[in-house]
């Protein structure tokens, strides 16, 4: 089994060594948050899996209109704490903390999110990604009529969805690679925050 102070299973490759497009966003992104995460250091062990990786999660993270930064958060941190994910409730659970500004916030979400200091709306959108995640396969017009009744929009519906799939990869990657969250992560958005760099996943 892999050191307690290794980060993955697989090769990571120096920053050298990397095509410049992969290595700029590396830098850009350690410049920004002031650390680098290792999810960017892992999958960096594949140019071109990391590139459609954070394209997509960009396209799913970054949308400015629809549901919020911190409810996309949210989704992430309750479906991978469901997938046994560690590296992504540590990391997402920080962003979550600093989104919401609430340092109690992913605790509750990873334990029993139907108790967190959320909306109900929230909860229920929490509670459709859940079975997206476990049971996407049973699916009713119900699981979606409830969500209409809450608010939620069909293009809001599937963003929820989405994320709670394309986590779902990045949970099995996390285990697959054996994949460590950076300590900076654990004490992010606990307290509040006077100066610094903006964190970036």
């Amino acid at each position: 089994m892999p050191s307690k102070k290794t980060f993955s299973r697989f090769p990571v490759p120096e920053l050298a060594d990397l095509p410049d497009d992969v290595r700029e966003r590396m830098t850009a992104v350690e410049e920004k948050s002031g650390f680098l995460p290792n999810v960017f250091r892992v999958l960096a062990h594949r140019p071109d899996e990391f590139r459609a990786f954070f394209a997509y999660h960009d396209a799913l993270m970054e949308k400015k209109e629809g549901l919020t930064p911190g409810e996309r958060e949210m989704i992430v941190v309750v479906t991978s704490a469901q997938n046994h994910c560690l590296y992504c409730v540590i990391a997402h659970g920080a962003i979550a903390r600093i989104r919401e500004r609430n340092p109690r916030l992913a605790d509750q979400l990873a334990t029993d999110h139907t108790r967190a200091d959320i909306t109900d709306r929230q909860k229920a959108m929490l509670d459709f990604a859940l079975l997206v995640s476990d049971k996407a396969a049973d699916l009713d017009e119900d699981d979606f009529e409830d969500l209409r009744e809450h608010g939620f929009t069909d293009e809001q519906i599937w963003d929820i969805g989405a994320i709670t799939s394309f986590f779902a990869l990045s949970n099995r990657m996390a285990g697959l690679t054996d994949m460590r969250p950076n300590d900076e992560f654990y004490t992010l958005g606990r307290e509040p925050r006077r100066t610094g760099p903006r964190l970036v996943k």
